[in-house]
């Protein structure tokens, strides 16, 4: 079977073995349900439990800050929708450069009468401070700024920007799925600082599809998004996933005591990446920016993203573009068209996004697959001029 280079790690990444191996038992002899009042209930209650204090551990909070959900969608869908759900109506501040599962939700409360407000970044992805300063003037109720960004890597500030908050006294949130293993997190620090909630998802950090968590200072109140048995502090009802739950402890427990090795390997590669990208003569954006140690964003003048990641993944390489295409509607990155990159470069942008399993060697086949290819699509482009 053909398995092409994978180079899309902030989309999903492999299942870690020693994760798999946790998950196995709770696949097949281990199949109680974690509300039933049996021998085989309470394992599986004891498990969760065990999964809940790994992941807290690993983001230094208190496992019951730590709030199960299928995934960083929900999780972020129960923030934003949950809190202002127990409020009237205000002005909520998100980044102009949030995942989907923060922009739809605030626009689904725009229309429910709040107020939002879109943070501009600058030409690097970075917040912009000053349209923030005069964003918190509004003294906004939630606020919505994402650790890290999937497309660009951009790392925010989010203690600094969470602490300019705190005179306001809106309940502020941070998006660090993708920051999860590659960055150290710590909840103790960042709720010091006036975070109040922190979205993470298991599939990110080598852990399974199907388990994240939203970790919330207690003081937060939420309106459940799913109402039933009162599972999860009644904040999300449903029988509890437990081998992805188990699963997702085991990976954050790993992520943790793995960060610091991971990210200094993935930096030297995205180095060498990078120098090969630059000698190809591509646009990298958020150069200037503090970034994730594995995620490079790049196109080519000329060049469409979408039809170079065809080209590449021909190549035996996988890796991501930059636009979210339908077939009759292609559009350019919105994280990019914040930045101000003009539609014709942004619509040629690809991500490559860097794992564990990931070597230098792969990295200088991938640039010499890159030159060849975009080599042919420049004499193509020539050919048609």
């Amino acid at each position: 079977m053909f398995q092409p280079a994978y180079l899309d790690h902030n989309a999903t990444t492999p299942l870690d073995p020693a994760v798999l191996a946790a998950m196995l038992p709770w696949l097949e002899s281990q199949y109680g349900n974690a509300s039933s009042r049996h021998e085989y209930g309470r394992r599986a209650r004891q498990a969760i439990d065990e999964a809940r204090q790994q992941v807290a551990a690993a983001v230094n909070a208190h496992p019951t800050e730590v709030v199960f959900t299928s995934g960083g969608s929900e999780a972020n869908n129960l923030f934003l929708k949950g809190a202002a759900a127990a409020m009237k109506p205000g002005v909520l501040a998100v980044s102009a450069v949030e995942h989907p599962c923060i922009i739809k939700p605030a626009a689904q409360l725009a229309r429910q009468g709040w107020e939002v407000r879109s943070l501009a970044v600058d030409a690097a992805g970075s917040l912009n401070l000053a349209d923030y300063a005069e964003a918190l003037l509004a003294r906004p109720k939630l606020i919505s700024v994402m650790t890290a960004n999937n497309e660009t890597g951009v790392i925010q500030d989010i203690a600094a920007l969470a602490n300019a908050a705190k005179a306001g006294g809106g309940w502020f949130h941070s998006d660090a799925v993708q920051a999860l293993g590659k960055l150290p997190l710590d909840f103790r620090a960042l709720n010091a600082a006036g975070v109040h909630a922190l979205t993470l998802s298991a599939h990110k950090a080598y852990g399974p599809k199907g388990a994240a968590a939203l970790v919330l200072d207690k003081r937060v109140e939420l309106q459940p998004l799913i109402a039933g048995g009162g599972h999860e502090r009644g904040l999300r009802s449903g029988t509890e996933n437990v081998p992805a739950i188990v699963g997702f402890g085991c990976a954050a427990e790993l992520a943790a005591q793995r960060v610091a090795e991971l990210s200094a390997r993935l930096r030297a590669m995205q180095a060498k990446l990078e120098a090969g990208l630059a000698g190809l003569g591509a646009r990298i954006f958020a150069v200037e920016a503090k970034r994730l140690p594995n995620t490079s964003y790049f196109a080519f003048p000329d060049i469409d993203g979408e039809t170079l990641v065809g080209k590449l993944d021909r190549a035996g390489f996988a890796v991501a573009s930059g636009a979210a295409c339908s077939s009759a509607n292609p559009e350019p990155s919105h994280v990019l068209r914040a930045m101000g990159v003009a539609p014709e470069i942004a619509r040629g942008a690809v991500r490559i996004s860097l794992g564990a399993g990931n070597t230098e060697t792969e990295i200088e086949q991938f640039i010499n697959a890159l030159q060849a290819t975009v080599g042919r699509l420049q004499g193509l482009t020539a050919i048609a001029v």
